[in-house]
């Protein structure tokens, strides 16, 4: 349980930073005479990732699921997934965020994790919506986001 708790901690504090980041983000690109595109979704997405956390946590604690016994080999994919997570950030500096923010007249970032992915952040997420309830064998929660 131990494990459990520090990794999903661990992942809610970073999407929390990563709220503030984007947050850090947006306003610096509206200044620039960005706006955002698709606003009318976002708080759906929101209520979406919530949900996940809030079933993972209940299925895990509610039928007491243990750790998977390939825990090390997922760990291992999980800190490429994180090291993925840094360079999507850092590459896309100020045009990384969570909502969709356009800056008219703006190049197109052709550095980074976008190079290989055209929405490196998809990738990263998806992996974790399959890697948390796999690792702590949440069953209910991973037939139900495949």
């Amino acid at each position: 349980m131990q494990i459990f708790i520090f990794t999903i901690s661990f992942v809610i504090l970073q999407r929390i930073s990563e709220l503030i980041i984007a947050k850090r983000n947006e306003k610096q690109m509206r200044k620039l005479g960005a706006y955002e595109v698709g606003a009318s979704h976002y708080p759906f997405m929101i209520l979406l990732h919530a949900g996940f956390f809030i079933s993972l946590i209940v299925e895990v604690i509610v039928f007491e699921r243990s750790i998977s016994p390939f825990f090390g080999y997922l760990l291992f994919l999980f800190l490429l997934v994180q090291s993925l997570r840094v360079w999507c950030l850092s590459s896309l500096g100020m045009f990384w965020n969570t909502k969709i923010i356009v800056l008219p007249g703006a190049k197109t970032v052709k550095t980074g994790t976008i190079c290989f992915f055209k929405h490196p952040n998809y990738l990263d997420r998806w992996w974790e919506i399959i890697y948390l309830p796999v690792v702590f064998q949440a069953l209910f929660l991973f037939f139900i986001t495949i």
